[in-house]
């Protein structure tokens, strides 16, 4: 597992208008708040952007960058990542993590103590968190929901989650087919 240093803030994924203005997709717990970590950079660290939030288009945010005045300036930045140094984000409760956190953790079943994979993915299609694993041995994805049910231990400085064991019953057997052709 490795030391995030830096989170992902959010992402350009359009423009808006023909002032430089672009639409970004925010993983912010309010999206809004965006902007109040202060300037944020690329994902490789080359760029520096200074932005600000000037309002909604849809479900993304409409968001100047300093020094981008104009369409064909944000339209090369559609794609670019937004991240910010960890250490300027509010301390989490007890049982709040960052995504990034979780990615790569280890996945060890909660009866066996054997290693399943790891974490590859964390998604949200609308009813709740999911964590997708990367399985061990034959690289196959599976989802599970990320809720204390399924995953009753987070030990992010162990670098592992523990799952139950009947939320696994898509491990593999020996042959590497399914252990259960159900449903």
């Amino acid at each position: 597992m490795e030391n995030t240093k830096r989170i992902c803030l959010g992402a350009i994924v359009g423009v808006h208008g023909i002032r430089g203005e672009v639409k970004v997709k925010s993983f912010t717990e309010r999206d809004a708040d965006i902007d109040k970590y202060g300037p944020l950079e690329s994902k490789d660290g080359s760029r520096i952007f200074d932005i600000r939030v000037t309002g909604r288009s849809k479900e993304l945010l409409r968001v100047k960058i300093k020094g981008v005045d104009d369409r064909n300036a944000s339209e090369a930045l559609i794609g670019t990542e937004l991240y910010v140094e960890k250490g300027v984000l509010p301390e989490l409760a007890e049982d709040e993590y960052y995504h990034a956190d979780l990615i790569g953790v280890d996945v060890i079943e909660k009866d066996s103590g054997r290693s399943l994979g790891n974490v590859s993915g964390i998604y949200n299609f609308g009813a709740g968190e999911i964590l997708e694993i990367k399985m061990s041995g034959s690289g196959k994805l599976e989802m599970i929901p990320f809720t204390r049910q399924y995953v009753p231990d987070v030990r992010i400085k162990e670098g592992c989650i523990i799952v139950e064991s009947a939320v696994m019953n898509f491990a593999e057997d020996d042959d590497g087919e399914n252990a259960s052709d159900e449903g």
